[in-house]
């Protein structure tokens, strides 16, 4: 049940990036004749909504986990996640740096995860 709360809050953080980033739209915020106004495209909505919901789960995992476990687990896959899904998505590059770098971090991943015998 853990790893399933894990993958739900990982796919809800990368839906919530690629959403907020598809709708291009960060909100707008006006105050019109003692009223407020808040606009946002219903891409960017989505994907608020998504990384919201990301952000309760994640309060759940770290109860449910050590926080020196879960954060930099969630954060490194997050990261790579997030590369590697800017490129196929958005088509955007990716430097010789950022392909070290993740290989940096998922080395960081299997490290910390490494039972010893």
């Amino acid at each position: 049940m853990q790893i399933v709360l894990v993958i739900i809050y990982l796919i809800l953080t990368l839906s919530g990036l690629i959403l907020m980033k598809k709708g291009g739209n960060p909100g707008s915020l006006a105050f019109e004749n003692g009223n407020m106004n808040f606009g946002i495209s219903l891409i960017s909505l989505a994907g608020f909504i998504c990384y919201l919901g990301s952000f309760l789960l994640f309060t759940r995992l770290v109860v449910m986990f050590d926080l020196s476990y879960i954060m930099p687990l969630c954060t490194g896959i997050v990261q790579v996640l997030t590369l590697i899904a800017s490129k196929v998505i958005f088509n955007e590059n990716i430097s010789t740096q950022g392909i070290i770098g993740a290989s940096l971090v998922i080395i960081g991943i299997i490290v910390m995860n490494w039972k010893h015998a």
